[in-house]
């Protein structure tokens, strides 16, 4: 079995099932199939950045994820003061000393839309892929940009 599928049925039992640590993961895996070494079973949970949290009274393994990126999504839009832009790029501006975060967290969202990102102090200058997605990569920043 290969990694890539190993860790899809991780994140897949994680989904479905209330795992309290790694012991209990472990057997999942091999009820369903998988044969996991326990060192390769943490360095997959490295990797897919898993973490047990306390959740209601009780310790749980969780996938970070839709949660996770609600909340950065949400602190990087506290930090968003306006979006405008001309026919050629785009500008974001930050309260200060903010632009270099917001910068980052637009290119690990990894838009084909975005070619690229310049941070200063305040201010982020948006490259896009193409001129005629302005409109389009406008629309889009807003949304990954929301306060929500």
């Amino acid at each position: 079995m290969n990694k890539h599928a190993r860790q899809l049925k991780i994140r897949e039992i994680l989904q479905q099932h209330t795992v309290e640590n790694q012991h209990d993961l472990l057997q999942l895996l091999r009820d369903s199939g998988m044969a996991v070494a326990q060192a390769t079973l943490s360095r997959d949970c490295a990797e897919l950045s898993i973490i047990r949290s306390r959740i209601n009274g009780s310790y749980r393994m969780v996938y970070p994820d839709d949660n996770t990126g609600r909340i950065i999504q949400g602190l990087v839009g506290i930090e968003v003061l306006a979006v405008n832009a001309n026919e050629t790029t785009i500008i974001i501006r930050t309260l200060p000393g903010r632009a270099h975060g917001v910068g980052s967290y637009l290119d690990q969202l990894k838009s084909p839309l975005v070619l690229g990102t310049i941070a200063g102090d305040d201010t982020v200058l948006v490259i896009p892929s193409s001129v005629h997605n302005i409109s389009a990569l406008i629309s889009y920043i807003h949304k990954n940009l929301s306060k929500n």
